[in-house]
This record gives C-alpha cells, sequence and structure tokens, in this order.
C-alpha cells in the first residue's frame, strides 16, 4: 500500500513539475519575442527555482524512504543537477535568472535548452512513475478475494 502512495505521490509532484516547466517555457519564449522585458521574466522565474528544488529534492526521500532503491537512483543525477545549477550562480546575480546577464553569453538559449530538457524528464519520469504504480496496484490475484463471501439463505 504504501508503494502505491509513493508513486502517486511522486506522479502528482512530477506532473507540478511539468505544469512548471512548461510555464519556464512559456516565459522564455515571451522574453525571447519581447513581451516580457527581462527584469518582469526573471522575477518570474528565480519565484519558481527554489519550489523546484524542493519538489525535486522531496521525490528522491520520499523514494529513499520506501526504499525504492531504483528509482532513488533515477532521481539522484536531477537532483544533484538541480543543486549544481543554483550553486553555480554568479555571487552578483539575483538568482539562477539574471536580467542584466540573461541576453548575453547566450544564456537565453541556455536556459531554454534546459527547459526543455527538464520537461522531457519530468514526462519521462511520469510514465515511469505511472506504470510502476499500475505495476504495485495489480501486484496480487486482482479476482482473488481473501476468503469467500456465503450468503446464508433462510
Amino acid at each position: 500500500m504504501w508503494e502505491i502512495i509513493t508513486y502517486g505521490f511522486a506522479m502528482i509532484m512530477t506532473g507540478a513539475l511539468l505544469f512548471l516547466m512548461i510555464y519556464s517555457i512559456i516565459t522564455l519564449s515571451d522574453l525571447e519575442c519581447d513581451y516580457l522585458n527581462a527584469q518582469e521574466c526573471c522575477s518570474r522565474l528565480n519565484f519558481w527555482v527554489q519550489p523546484k528544488i524542493f519538489a525535486q529534492t522531496l521525490i528522491f526521500i520520499v523514494f529513499l524512504t520506501d526504499f525504492n532503491w531504483l528509482m532513488s537512483l533515477m532521481n539522484l543525477p536531477a537532483v544533484v543537477w538541480v543543486i549544481y545549477e543554483t550553486i553555480k550562480v554568479p555571487k552578483g546575480n539575483t538568482g539562477l535568472f539574471d536580467p542584466a546577464e540573461i541576453h548575453h553569453r547566450g544564456q537565453l538559449k541556455n536556459h531554454m535548452r534546459n527547459a526543455i530538457l527538464y520537461t522531457a524528464w519530468y514526462l519521462v519520469s511520469f510514465f515511469f512513475y505511472l506504470y510502476f504504480m499500475i505495476l504495485a496496484i495489480l501486484k496480487g490475484n486482482p479476482l482473488e478475494t481473501e476468503a469467500p463471501q456465503h450468503v446464508n439463505k433462510f
């Protein structure tokens, strides 16, 4: 039962992260087309950096508490990369997305590429969790009941 709850929780969190990545792609493409200015775009995207780290780390911890080593190892590179991305931000920047530098050195293209890769990763992860949740639900014989039920006739 715990396994089903674990996969269900991971699916919900991954679905939320998918919507967040689609929002990031839309926001970055709006900046690219000059529908948004750099300050507004970066403030919108920097707001969601910490929740993304928290959600990805929480998925990893939930799989660790379930002793699901395969899924924990599958999520470990994503957790490490998300934390590494945040740590490597230069000291003077306002966050992962800096309005003063987002148009320099192809950073906008790099952020767009990373958002698309994260979207693909979360999409694949979502279907992995769905598949393994269905397997966990069907682990036993679903047609077999615990005890036959007899109807007492009068």
